[in-house]
């Protein structure tokens, strides 16, 4: 079979915009476009067989808000090779009609089995919290059973399992769930393969059981990468359904009537957005890194689009809100500051004995968080701006120069007294403030253009 794919590749991989040579990268995009995004069966090495693939490339790039080429890039192969759930991305799970629902709110389910992985009560324990997400919004209410049928029945199992949509091996497919209905309608299938966890160490068992009883209540897969339903898998600490989730489920059911305080988590921001302000920015290596929210995008000059990422799924010990950020090349570090403590990293790993107090620095006590910092490597000096002034710590010494702070607005003329980030490259301090990027001269003292914020993704 694999060397009649071969042969039926190499008869119209002229036609695609594809690396014919890389058999396995072939082999993976087909079979995950088969299976998230209905992808015809059989290649008949044809011009319309290329044009369906690279037709449902661009689906799929779409979806995840890549940069829409129609050819198998780096970027979309890297998104293809990440864990995710097994449910797929268009078509109402390719054989159900639209907005399948339960006909009623009173729900029940049963744990069939239990993973090794976890003590019997800590996986009760996440199952019943990722049912109470849901119910917080809802009127929907969840009684468990311990026999007979239940609307929504939860197992583990590995490779062919029971329901002919097997799982693959350790990684890749996670989990599956079905839609509302009898049967198999409801059920909620975990990859015993899979190393199952309550923290951060594997797979977090509470976050991939929300996300797939999300799907069994009728739920389909969002494009909102802060969203709970997106398709990938995350990790992340204090958990909240985003806006984008809430705005699904009760269009189901409806509100609950007995609410609760529940704030969803903003949608993720849309980098091209022009009125984007973001919270920081810094180098790591040659890439550039910009936090916004919940997120940070990775900018690197061989990537074509920017990658968004969850803080908390890189590091699960920082906070959701990055509030500066900057890199010493000299040290290999990068310094990030969230309210009055700060975390350095090495690559991405955060450096042992941290995180630190920000007074650490020299900075008075009075100061509870760090606006923006940027490190100027000409001088070796790193600027710490504070509400309306800033600071100047030598990286040499490890002190604070004397005669500081000193005024934003007199020291930069032209930025105003407030700004939200700064970075510096190729001799200018970029400084951003709301939706703007000033682009000023650090050898001339003045502002030589003015930009959006969104300028520094191409946008």
């Amino acid at each position: 079979m694999r060397a009649f794919l071969l042969l039926l590749l190499a008869a119209h991989a002229a036609a695609l915009p594809l690396p014919a040579d890389d058999t396995d990268t072939w082999l993976l995009a087909e079979k995950y476009l088969r299976r998230f995004y209905g992808l015809p069966v059989g290649l008949q090495g044809s011009q319309k067989a290329a044009g369906d693939f690279q037709k449902t490339i661009k689906q799929m790039q779409r979806f995840f808000k890549l940069k829409v080429t129609g050819s198998l890039n780096e970027e979309t192969v890297e998104v293809m090779k990440q864990a995710r759930c097994g449910v797929p991305d268009v078509g109402e799970y390719t054989h159900f009609p639209r907005k399948l629902k339960w006909n009623t709110n009173k729900l029940t389910f049963r744990i069939l089995d239990y993973t090794p992985d976890l003590q019997k009560s800590d996986v009760d324990k996440a199952v019943r919290k990722a049912l109470n997400l849901w119910a917080a919004v809802t009127p929907l209410t969840f009684k468990k059973l311990h026999t007979g049928t239940a609307d929504i029945m939860i197992s583990f199992g590995s490779g062919e399992h029971g329901d002919y949509n097997p799982f693959d091996g350790p990684n890749s497919l996670l989990a599956h769930a079905y839609p509302p209905g009898q049967g198999i309608g409801g059920d909620v299938h975990f990859d015993e393969d899979e190393n199952w966890t309550k923290d951060s160490t594997a797979y977090n068992l509470f976050i991939v059981a929300a996300h797939e009883l999300g799907h069994a209540l009728g739920m389909g897969h969002s494009t909102d990468a802060g969203a709970l339903m997106y398709p990938t898998y995350s990790y992340r600490t204090g958990f909240l359904l985003s806006v984008d989730d809430v705005k699904g489920i009760q269009e189901l059911y409806g509100p609950n009537p007995n609410p609760t305080e529940v704030t969803p988590s903003p949608e993720a921001p849309k980098q091209c957005d022009r009125m984007l302000s973001i919270d920081a920015v810094t180098g790591l290596r040659g890439e550039t890194m910009v936090f916004k929210d919940r997120f940070y995008w990775r900018l690197h000059p061989q990537m074509p689009e920017p990658d968004q990422i969850l803080i908390k799924s890189t590091w699960p010990s920082l906070r959701n809100k990055v509030d500066a950020a900057y890199e010493n090349p000299e040290k290999d570090q990068v310094i990030i500051f969230s309210g009055i403590r700060m975390w350095a990293l090495n690559g991405y790993d955060i450096v042992e004995g941290y995180p630190k107090y920000i007074h650490k620095f020299g900075l008075p006590k009075k100061i509870r968080k760090v606006d923006a910092a940027v490190h100027i490597s000409d001088t070796g000096k790193t600027l710490l701006f504070t509400d309306e002034e800033y600071w100047s710590y030598d990286e040499a010494t490890g002190r604070m120069d004397s005669r500081y702070p000193r005024s934003i607005e007199k020291d930069f003329p032209g930025i105003g007294d407030k700004i939200d980030a700064a970075v510096y490259q190729y001799g200018f301090l970029y400084f951003f403030r709301d939706n703007l990027r000033y682009e000023y001269s650090y050898t001339h003292r003045k502002v030589w253009r003015i930009l959006p914020t969104n300028s520094i993704f191409n946008c």
